[in-house]
């Protein structure tokens, strides 16, 4: 039972880590509770039991959707439904704390560019059992964009408080880092196996999950309500 708990952390350590995001997000949620970041906690969890659900579709059949043993162990559905989820999130975040009204209908546009994209991408692929991969790419470019366009803004802002101090700042640097390579390694991973295995995307996908998350968690213990924007 102990080694197949330390099988389980060693091979899924994101799962804890989401956790305790939500724990350290919960602890500090004094301090953004009056943001835009105000739904952050439910977004986490929302995470975290999404990978929970995947792992257990995965390798456990009580939970499995389809019948069909060739199709038994697909849980890409649920992740496709969280990414569209995740990337309307914090565009709707960007498009709140943004003060440009052109980079707002530049967002605006992007979320529209992105719906579509999805939806075209439905007509090639079946979402309950092959990733809407086109249209997660196209989501992380409006993504990237509304990050850089948060960055422009506070670069000319005059703030006397320090960044480091700014939990958006850290939550856009972790998303922007994240972003920027996972869309086309997860498409890798469910078009060329062996360029998977080859390149091992899958560490390379679970460090920047760290990376991302230690960000999170540096700006949730950083975060000052009066930095923040």
């Amino acid at each position: 039972m102990v080694q197949e708990l330390y099988t389980f952390l060693k091979d899924q350590y994101y799962l804890p880590l989401y956790l305790l995001t939500w724990l350290i997000s919960v602890f500090t949620y004094r301090r953004y509770f009056d943001t835009v970041l105000k739904y952050l906690p439910m977004f986490i969890a929302y995470t975290f039991f999404t990978e929970l659900l995947g792992y257990f579709i995965k390798y456990y059949e009580d939970f499995q959707f389809f019948s069909d043993e060739r199709y038994a162990w697909r849980n890409i559905i649920i992740y496709n439904i969280y990414q569209i989820i995740t990337f309307l999130f914090f565009c709707r975040i960007y498009y709140k704390t943004i003060q440009s009204k052109q980079y707002k209908k530049w967002i605006q546009y992007g979320v529209i560019l992105m719906l579509l994209g999805y939806v075209i991408n439905i007509f090639f692929k079946n979402p309950f059992y092959e990733g809407l991969f086109y249209g997660d790419i196209v989501g992380s470019w409006v993504l990237i964009m509304s990050i850089i366009f948060y960055f422009k803004e506070k670069r000319r802002e005059i703030n006397p408080y320090p960044q480091k101090n700014n939990l958006l700042f850290w939550i856009s640097l972790g998303s922007l880092i994240f972003y920027l390579t996972v869309p086309y390694i997860l498409m890798i991973g469910h078009t060329n196996a062996n360029l998977w295995f080859y390149l091992h995307l899958r560490s390379a996908l679970l460090f920047l999950i760290l990376v991302m998350y230690i960000l999170f968690i540096i700006g949730l213990l950083l975060g000052q309500r009066k930095a923040f924007r």
